[in-house]
């Protein structure tokens, strides 16, 4: 398999009790574990010559820092903010302030669980939201930001 020259920076944030997945609830959020989905991520980010930075916490204050310093570094984000999603204008207000394109990503449908999750406050600060499938969608987080950052640079 080809890899392409590093041309593209994409900053992958993990919100809290990702790093459980693999253990915690499967029939949600699926057997496979946060460094398997991301194992797969870089192998399409280095076909796509994409150099992943990958950070998940359970603390909101790093998750807003992480998007700050994005800022000039990164050219795009890829989150699952996880429970923070319904919570954090924190969030919100981080993604707002930088110039970095985002893509929202769940591994399940928030929309079809309980209705505390139907609402997004990350979302409208992202370019686009992903959820429903799985590692999968991760995949397709990065390919549709791709699609942005390409359109962005003309």
């Amino acid at each position: 398999m080809k890899t392409a020259a590093i041309k593209i920076r994409v900053l992958v944030i993990n919100g809290p009790n990702l790093n459980m997945l693999g253990r915690r609830e499967p029939g949600i959020y699926g057997k496979e574990t946060l460094e398997g989905i991301i194992a797969g991520l870089e192998k399409l980010a280095a076909e796509r010559g994409v150099a992943l930075t990958c950070i998940q916490s359970n603390n909101e204050g790093d998750l807003v820092s992480a998007i700050q310093q994005a800022e000039g570094t990164q050219d795009g984000i890829i989150m699952n903010p996880a429970a923070y999603t319904h919570t954090s204008v924190a969030l919100r207000d981080a993604l707002q302030a930088v110039s970095v394109p985002c893509v929202e990503v769940h591994l399940s449908n928030i929309h079809a669980r309980e209705e505390f999750r139907h609402k997004s406050l990350t979302a409208a600060a992202c370019a686009g939201q992903i959820c429903g499938f799985g590692a999968a969608g991760y995949r397709m987080a990065l390919e549709g930001l791709l699609a942005v950052i390409g359109g962005a640079r003309g």
